[in-house]
């Protein structure tokens, strides 16, 4: 998903602004600790994807709020006489869109729920049985 989210990135060309490339910072710094869980499955490399999901849930958050606001603009600068309330439904299926941004976070969601339970960080319930 971090590759293929790249390319398309790229082949709709999200590069005219510089926070535009936020997206592909994000996917590749996903891509990065997912192979690195992939190839050394230990307990610093599953922090590590874990806090940089974390990263890209709240990067896709606020992609989707770029997103919005870019579509209100849009609307607003169409009808610039239109209440904000009034553009407001239009925007949310307008010209960019929403879930766009939202591939990220459901990226970072699976790859953080895919290590709960890995056998890297340790069963805990059989730790603690085990010794008493």
């Amino acid at each position: 998903m971090c590759l293929g989210t790249i390319i398309e990135l790229w082949l709709t060309e999200h590069t005219e602004e510089p926070i535009q490339f936020l997206p592909f910072i994000l996917c590749g710094a996903g891509f990065v600790t997912i192979v690195a869980v992939g190839f050394r499955p230990q307990r610093w490399t599953i922090i590590a994807l874990r806090l940089v999901m974390g990263a890209v849930v709240l990067g896709s958050l606020f992609g989707t709020f770029e997103h919005v606001k870019s579509n209100v603009a849009f609307e607003l600068e169409i009808r610039p006489n239109a209440a904000l309330g009034n553009v407001f439904g239009d925007a949310l299926h307008g010209a960019t869109p929403l879930m766009a941004s939202g591939i990220l976070a459901l990226m970072a969601i699976i790859a953080i729920a895919s290590t709960y339970y890995h056998p890297a960080l340790g069963n805990r319930q059989n730790d603690s049985t085990s010794q008493g």
